[in-house]
């Protein structure tokens, strides 16, 4: 049996030889990434919350009194998403929800003092989880990163 030996990429997944490597591949490389991410956070992150109630409740701080639809595209959640994190939320008692006064069929989402002190408390917390993720990188690469992923984003 011959010795396996990593193959040279010529970038963009594309292997030198023209074999498809998982290992070269974007979706691949942003899952692990994202994997390690989940793991920091779970372990840093207070008050036993999700990464996606984190998003809804730090934007919301942001945004003030925001309907759910709105809250769910500003934290690129679906609606079957948001409404579970909101349902969530509202039951641990660091969201309200009401009426709409202009339009009764959207609900508006507000934080409870609860939610916004929360939100102070967890905000130093959530820099360090970003900032160890990022560990191992130059702030110029930190930077490049983030920027990049938005641009496919």
């Amino acid at each position: 049996m011959e010795n396996a030996r990593p193959r040279r990429t010529s970038g963009a997944g594309k292997a030198v030889n023209g074999d498809y490597r998982l290992e070269d591949q974007v979706g691949f490389a942003i899952r692990k990434a994202s994997q390690r991410h989940t793991l920091i956070f779970s372990k840093m992150m207070i008050g036993d919350l999700t990464s996606t109630q984190w998003a809804a409740l730090v934007k919301a701080a942001e945004l003030g009194p925001v309907s759910q639809n709105q809250l769910g595209r500003e934290t690129a959640m679906d609606v079957a998403t948001i409404k579970g994190v909101v349902d969530r939320l509202v039951k641990r008692g660091l969201v309200a929800t009401a009426d709409d006064p202009g339009d009764g069929r959207r609900s508006v989402i507000t934080l409870t003092p609860g939610g916004a002190l929360l939100v102070v408390r967890a905000k130093p917390i959530a820099s360090a989880i970003t900032a160890e993720t990022l560990n191992g990188l130059s702030a110029v690469e930190q930077r490049t990163l983030i920027d990049l992923l938005r641009k496919i984003a």
